[in-house]
């Protein structure tokens, strides 16, 4: 009897003992030193810095070629500036852009969880940013099914373009009306390295970079892209844009880690490289104050003499022993850190009032417009606005949109893509050509998808060609249509 009372009262305070271990099961096993559930801040500035990383790399190793602004040297055949695009040039694009919306989504997911509108709308610009950069590049990409890998969802079908831009544009609509400047909500989960937790310019950003993509698909009238533009340019209370170069979404790169430069060695960004003749003279031209910013001069083939700001032909013929000087090359500074790594600029929103203004789209003085683009362009990079720079018939307002888009081109420099996504809209500005360069001695429009996603994706990749009308370089996206 007394063996029995025992066994019952160990097995009492066994009862006890093990319930209050379920109770409080979950406290005891919680590390305290683990974050349990992720802030937007905390994915913010990776994605931001790495980008704008990866896209200032792209700017010097591809628009650069393509684009006349430098070509490598000496250079006997083939390269990018004779527009030998390969197939994979563009893998490296879908893979740093796929990687960064899979953060910028779980940043969305986070903000709205966390009931935070600013938040979410910074996520909601940054989506379409990548996502306007991803198929301006490829054309039809994956978006809906993309980055679902967790629901199951393994081999993503591609969207159309067109509702690509329709989901973004509206996105970017969304997104203005959400960021909220009352100072009780301020953006609190750390420091952002683009604009400092300022909710004012972050919404300049969006609505500065929706007037970019509706100009983009402004040809296309089912987007009634005109009348978008011309609400969001009369009514700034309501969808304020970029007014001054302090508003511009440009990374201030400080050298302080993790801030530090693209480039481990600054030497190498110039190694190997000339100038472009094409960009140059027309620096040369307009006695631009850019040039020292952006080239060194160069010299005499013995090194000794300086011969002035001068480039290499793009897609030359012959040998490089035909050029009796050094060509300039790329000033390192640019890539020394304390640098910048340019998202938008806010001379392009100029650029694009000038252009509107003169086909009578926004009522405005394309002129003022145009000179404000310029003087933003060259301030932006520490350069001194010359009083009598517009006196020069090179520089000044001719009424004629290949000068508005010729400075265009010079503001977009280091830009990503935007030089080539603006080529390949306007046809501006005229780039010479060579017997030697290839494709037909046509700039390429798209890449091609990679070979990983036509190996690892084939249904859904063989639709999207379908869809598109071939993977070529040629294939033109739906904007271009």
């Amino acid at each position: 009897m007394i063996s029995i009372k025992k066994a019952f009262a160990v097995l009492v305070v066994f009862n006890c003992v093990t319930a209050a271990c379920t109770d409080d099961f979950e406290e005891i096993n919680t590390d305290p030193n683990r974050i349990e559930q992720i802030s937007p801040g905390t994915l913010l500035n990776p994605i931001l810095y790495e980008m704008s990383s990866f896209n200032a790399n792209r700017a010097d190793d591809f628009t650069f070629d393509l684009m006349q602004v430098a070509l490598p040297f000496p250079s006997a055949s083939g390269g990018i500036h004779r527009y030998d695009v390969s197939e994979n040039s563009g893998s490296s694009t879908w893979n740093t852009y796929y990687r960064w919306l899979t953060n910028i989504k779980e940043m969305q997911a986070a903000a709205v969880e966390a009931n935070d509108p600013n938040y979410e709308a910074v996520a909601l610009t940054l989506n379409a940013w990548v996502y306007s950069l991803l198929t301006d590049s490829f054309g039809d990409v994956p978006m809906t099914e993309a980055s679902r890998g967790d629901e199951g969802i393994l081999y993503a079908a591609f969207d159309t373009q067109k509702s690509i831009y329709t989901k973004i544009l509206a996105d970017l609509e969304m997104a203005n009306t959400k960021f909220d400047t009352d100072p009780a909500k301020k953006m609190v989960y750390g420091d952002d390295v683009l604009y400092h937790n300022d909710v004012t310019k972050w919404r300049k950003f969006c609505n500065s970079l929706r007037l970019r993509l509706l100009l983009r698909v402004s040809k296309r009238e089912e987007m009634n892209a005109v009348t978008k533009m011309a609400e969001i340019l009369n009514n700034p209370a309501q969808h304020p844009v970029f007014t001054s170069n302090a508003d511009a979404a440009i990374l201030q790169i400080t050298g302080i880690p993790p801030l530090i430069s693209p480039w481990g060695r600054a030497v190498d960004f110039r190694t190997g490289r000339a100038a472009s003749s094409f960009f140059i003279d027309h620096l040369n031209a307009l006695n631009d104050p850019r040039r020292p910013k952006f080239f060194t001069q160069a010299t005499s083939k013995d090194g000794r003499t300086q011969v002035g700001y001068k480039g290499i032909p793009s897609g030359y013929e012959g040998s490089d022993t035909q050029f009796d000087y050094a060509p300039s090359s790329f000033n390192v500074a640019l890539v020394t850190a304390p640098m910048v790594a340019v998202i938008m600029p806010y001379a392009e929103v100029e650029f694009i009032k000038a252009e509107l203004a003169f086909k009578g789209i926004v009522t405005g003085d394309a002129k003022a417009a145009y000179e404000k683009g310029v003087k933003a362009a060259i301030e932006q990079w520490g350069a001194v606005m010359p009083a009598d720079y517009f006196a020069n018939p090179a520089a000044a307002y001719n009424e004629t949109l290949e000068r508005i888009l010729l400075q265009k081109y010079i503001a977009l420099f280091f830009v990503d893509y935007q030089q080539w996504f603006e080529y390949r809209r306007t046809g501006l500005p005229v780039l010479p050509t060579t017997n030697v360069m290839m494709n037909n001695r046509v700039v390429p429009v798209r890449f091609r998808y990679p070979t990983s996603v036509q190996t690892n994706n084939p249904e859904n990749y063989r639709k999207a060609v379908e869809m598109m009308g071939g993977d070529d370089i040629n294939t033109k996206v739906w904007w271009e249509k």
